[in-house]
């Protein structure tokens, strides 16, 4: 790759000089084009050890640099406080169509930064007493996505659903679905609904109200987010660690490490030794757990299956939890490093302008289901992906309906569907896309052409910032500027016809390939499919 590349020369400019290199050499694309296409702030970073001024010592870099420059380098320039700079010639960009054709879709933009290791990502979680809510989608979208990046960065990601399946609140729904099946009303603090009437008709007279409701949860629910292309490898119930004695292990695990007692009729654990505010309360005084001893049992679970890093992604009102779960985990002997939690924002539902509060099916809240029905998983999705999950968002649905270039949604597919009609056309017209080696790239000199090469370009850099950032965002930004720059290209830039000369139009149809390739691989990692019609 050409960084590699001027990342070498400025090591061995700095040999010449006599000074140490740093062991990672800065190097990025300058945000504006008149500055050139790559830029390093190696002589910034160099210049205070080695008793220079940084932008001399960047003169001094740029001048070794010039006298042999790597292949493609046009010109190395000072700039700024001491900024080098580097000029390439339009060649660079073809030998990145040629790595974008020659590694495809399966090994183009592949890192093995994850080295194999096991990442648990646990998101979604809602209770099992009825459908995902529409923000849930968010969540769903994000965490499948996130999986998706680390996956393709060399992680072995898995994807993990808990189910908090005990407790007050499976009560309160097994009530309120027993009152429909007998036609009474739903205790006060019941579960409302017409999804309960729903479910209600379908269970057998003789059925357990909890366990038939619990599993037509889940039923409801998996199929639901099957829509979105989401599918979890665990559905983990938190009953089973009660049935199996995992939270009793971790407690007496816990005490056994000395980070537990026992005051005032309740058990503790001592966080304050950890840096927390107070100590937390683990059982109550009747016995009963907190919610703090099931989530670190859980996660203690997950240690023992052998997973390495845990990611967790929850609604931003559980903020002041993470804490007390790190101190937790740490109790424990681990390092609090090896659990992340990501906190997402809340999604609003838009329509005609105005807020969607209610739901027509569960009465109180408008499901993912019914957002799914009108847009599409697809357009959901990549709807749900437009931005960092730390942000609220709106979601506005008629807009996500249209299918005009204002959507993201349409503007990224109709690029994809517009390549699919490149290809077909070129077959109805019996035109053979030629070896690679025997096409002439250096006639691929239109802005538009380069802009699209330039995308390309950025799509490995931009894979592994999604990954170690947690960022799946960023591979819709860029999905959406390769979009953007295919249409300018299919606009101005016509690949086959009287006025294109043969030799063209099989560097443009390369070039066609090398962006479809592009956007299978960005839509991929979205969990967006990839039309060929529109």
């Amino acid at each position: 790759m050409i960084s590699d590349d001027l990342v070498e020369a400025l090591r061995a400019a700095l040999v010449r000089l006599e000074i140490e290199a740093p062991p990672v050499i800065g190097l990025e694309r300058p945000a504006r084009r008149e500055h050139g296409d790559w830029s390093s702030n190696v002589a910034l970073v160099t210049a205070k050890a080695a008793g220079r001024k940084p932008r001399e010592l960047a003169a001094d870099i740029a001048k070794i640099i010039e006298e042999d420059p790597p292949r493609h380098v046009a010109g190395v320039e000072v700039a700024g406080p001491g900024f080098v700079n580097f000029r390439l010639h339009d060649t660079w960009l073809h030998d990145v169509l040629r790595d974008v054709v020659g590694a495809g879709v399966e090994s183009y933009a592949r890192h093995d930064v994850g080295r194999g290791s096991k990442v648990n990502v646990e998101f979604v979680s809602t209770n099992p007493t009825g459908p995902v809510h529409a923000g849930g989608g968010r969540w769903a979208a994000y965490g499948d996505s996130l999986a998706r990046v680390l996956e393709r960065c060399g992680h072995l990601a898995h994807r993990e659903f808990y189910l908090n399946d005990r407790g007050v609140q499976m009560d309160l729904f097994a009530a309120s679905l027993a009152a429909r099946k007998a036609g009474q009303p739903v205790p006060a603090d019941g579960y409302q609904g017409e999804y309960l009437v729903e479910w209600a008709a379908e269970m057998p007279a003789d059925a357990d109200p909890r366990e038939w409701g619990y599993r037509r949860v889940l039923e409801d629910v998996a199929a639901t987010l099957e829509r979105m292309g989401v599918r979890f490898d665990t559905w983990f119930s938190e009953r089973s660690m009660v049935e199996s004695g995992a939270i009793d292990a971790t407690l007496q695990e816990l005490r056994d490490r000395g980070v537990v007692y026992d005051a005032d009729g309740a058990v503790w654990l001592r966080t304050t030794g950890f840096g927390d505010d107070k100590d937390r309360v683990l059982v109550k005084s009747d016995g009963e757990p907190t919610y703090v001893l099931p989530d670190i049992a859980y996660h203690r679970d997950k240690f023992a299956r052998g997973f390495q890093l845990l990611i967790d992604v929850w609604g931003a009102d559980h903020h002041g939890y993470v804490a007390r779960l790190k101190i937790g985990m740490q109790a424990l002997g681990h390092d609090p490093a090896e659990l992340e939690v990501l906190l997402g924002q809340l999604v609003t539902l838009v329509r005609g302008g105005e807020e969607v509060r209610l739901s027509r099916r569960a009465g109180t809240f408008v499901t993912l289901a019914e957002v799914l029905d009108e847009v599409g998983p697809d357009a959901a999705r990549l709807t749900f992906l437009l931005q960092s999950i730390d942000t609220k968002q709106i979601f506005d649905i008629d807009l996500v309906r249209s299918q005009a270039m204002e959507n993201p949604v349409f503007y990224v597919q109709y690029a994809h569907a517009r390549i699919a009609s490149i290809e077909r056309v070129a077959a109805e017209r019996d035109v053979q896309r030629l070896a690679l080696d025997d096409v002439d790239l250096a006639l691929l000199t239109h802005e538009r052409e380069l802009d699209v090469l330039r995308s390309l370009s950025e799509l490995p850099d931009v894979v592994l910032s999604a990954c170690v950032d947690r960022a799946p965002h960023k591979v819709t930004t860029w999905v959406r500027e390769l979009a953007g720059r295919f249409h300018g290209f299919y606009h101005d830039c016509y690949v086959m016809g009287t006025d294109v000369p043969p030799g063209l139009t099989q560097a443009r149809l390369w070039l066609v390939e090398a962006a479809r390739v592009g956007l299978a691989i960005g839509l991929d990692l979205l969990g967006v499919s990839a039309p060929e019609s529109m």
